[in-house]
């Protein structure tokens, strides 16, 4: 069994000596503290990464503190989950939470309902500011780029001469677009009688 650690702090000001200094009190070797200065909203920890690739059976991940590790009960739940497949264990120390043992599971079983429990909400929250959204004529999605404007400005470039081409690099649209709104406004985009 090998104790590996995961230190982080959110900032380049701050010091991770206070959380090195309990890994390492805790029984962890110095060479097997991954540390990285990130906030703890970044998904791309790239020392976090690599401290759960270095992790095998019967190995232990020691943290300090929950929230140096996940950014939600959920996301915490998919690394403990992840680690339960592989057989290695979780270690918090100021939270005394040891999923070696019987007790340390129960509270992230606890967790785990306190997650599934944020994420209803959050769901339910989204889909009510959705359709509150919508009532008051909010419209959802990409804004079309065949605008009755667009259409007619395709159009006109089109009459006078600029070829397709010409009018996908002065308005950024698509091929695409520029012959869907051509054949809205009935305009030739052949080609024939102008530059192709």
């Amino acid at each position: 069994m090998t104790q590996i650690a995961y230190c982080r702090v959110s900032s380049v000001g701050q010091s991770l000596d206070v959380q090195r200094d309990k890994v390492t009190a805790a029984g962890v070797e110095p060479s097997n503290v991954f540390e990285e200065k990130r906030s703890g909203l970044d998904s791309g920890r790239p020392e976090l990464k690599a401290c759960l690739r270095a992790l095998r059976k019967g190995d232990v991940l020691t943290i300090t503190r929950i929230d140096r590790l996940a950014r939600s009960a959920t996301d915490l739940l998919n690394i403990v989950r992840d680690l339960g497949k592989r057989g290695a264990e979780l270690k918090v120390l100021d939270q005394s939470i040891d999923t070696g043992t019987p007790a340390g599971r129960a509270m992230l079983q606890m967790l785990a309902v306190f997650a599934e429990f944020e994420t209803a909400i959050r769901s339910e929250r989204q889909m009510d500011g959705i359709a509150k959204a919508k009532a008051k004529g909010v419209k959802f999605g990409r804004k079309p780029a065949r605008t009755p404007d667009k259409i007619e400005e395709i159009k006109s470039r089109r009459e006078n001469g600029d070829t397709v081409p010409e009018i996908m690099r002065a308005m950024g649209l698509s091929k695409a677009t520029v012959y869907r709104a051509l054949s809205d406004a009935g305009a030739d985009a052949t080609g024939e009688g102008a530059r192709a």
